[in-house]
């Protein structure tokens, strides 16, 4: 499911062109949000849904969710994180997997200047870690308008999940996401000369190797397993109050199961752990039929997060139990 989801091309006609918006995050920071509003904004609810390791606000996963979430009544923000999606020339520095706080910005934006009253945040992969991460570092101080949080195949404990990714069945995910990052390193020297070394790039194919020499002492870390620990957020898990579902699948091939049998997860009443057989990594299709596309975990998110709204906003509707 996983090579199938990545390659597989989606028409989605009902989901309108969206509006571009670049959110000030500081000084030298931008990003880029592809916007799909309702006629009446703050009438509705909002999702913000955030993309994986070197996606984008492109990438299948976020068109198929904001086409069911738009047509359910939700606002859509597909937020690019820092440099994805041809946006290296809004920030001078790198994201990484724990970096809540552009997330954050955007949303106390959307809550403070747009007046929208209601938020959920469901994230892909590297995106589902940063939902639960940010959820977990509000506690019990979350804001008023954060009513769900939503992870698909999160990276929660991001150590565990590297050591998966390292393993030669993996090597062409890994080859991919580094194609990925090479081409991006070299454009951000090119826009901003002297910052960043890429001599001998080139010969760099491990993930780990990348965090190592660049995202960890970019952000303060002390090398790629420090990252891993601190941004990780099966640190913050077992504070989460917000209503949070989280979806993996045992045959995920690079996102370690143990941490979700940790009561630290299983233990937090906040979640609804949904642990499926099958669904490799962002996949989860079954058969389509009625309309329905068979994106299975983009109807669940969206389910979840119609029950969680306040009721003038939203009518949830009938939606599809969640089995583990």
């Amino acid at each position: 499911m996983t090579i199938y989801a990545w390659a597989r091309r989606r028409s989605l006609p009902r989901l309108p062109a969206p509006v571009d918006r670049v959110f000030e995050i500081g000084a030298d920071t931008r990003v880029l949000a592809h916007c799909h509003w309702q006629p009446e904004p703050k009438a509705h609810p909002t999702l913000l849904v955030l993309h994986g390791l070197e996606g984008s606000s492109d990438a299948h996963y976020m068109r198929g969710i904001a086409d069911k979430a738009f047509r359910r009544g939700f606002n859509v923000v597909r937020l690019n994180q820092r440099n994805c999606g041809g946006t290296e020339h809004l920030s001078a520095g790198l994201y990484h997997s724990g970096l809540t706080s552009d997330v954050q910005a955007v949303l106390d934006e959307l809550a403070t200047a747009d007046h929208l009253p209601s938020l959920v945040v469901a994230g892909y992969s590297l995106g589902g870690n940063l939902a639960l991460r940010l959820a977990g570092g509000y506690g019990e101080t979350a804001p008023h308008w954060l009513h769900a949080v939503c992870a698909v195949s999160p990276t929660l404990e991001l150590g565990a999940c590297m050591d998966l990714l390292e393993r030669p069945a993996n090597r062409l995910y890994e080859w991919n996401f580094m194609q990925s990052l090479q081409r991006r390193m070299r454009k951000k020297a090119r826009l901003f000369p002297g910052r960043y070394d890429v001599r001998g790039i080139w010969r760099m194919w491990r993930v780990r190797a990348f965090d190592d020499r660049y995202t960890a002492p970019h952000h303060g870390f002390a090398g790629a397993d420090d990252y891993y620990h601190r941004a990780a957020a099966m640190r913050v898990v077992d504070r989460i109050r917000v209503p949070a579902l989280i979806i993996t699948a045992e045959d995920d091939p690079f996102i370690a199961l143990p941490p979700f049998r940790d009561p630290k997860v299983t233990g937090n009443p906040a979640i609804t752990l949904a642990v499926t057989r099958y669904g490799g990594h962002c996949g989860f299709i079954e058969s389509a039929r009625d309309g329905y596309d068979g994106y299975w975990a983009e109807r669940e998110i969206v389910d979840f997060a119609a029950r969680h709204v306040p009721p003038p906003l939203l009518t949830a509707g009938a939606g599809a139990t969640v089995e583990a």
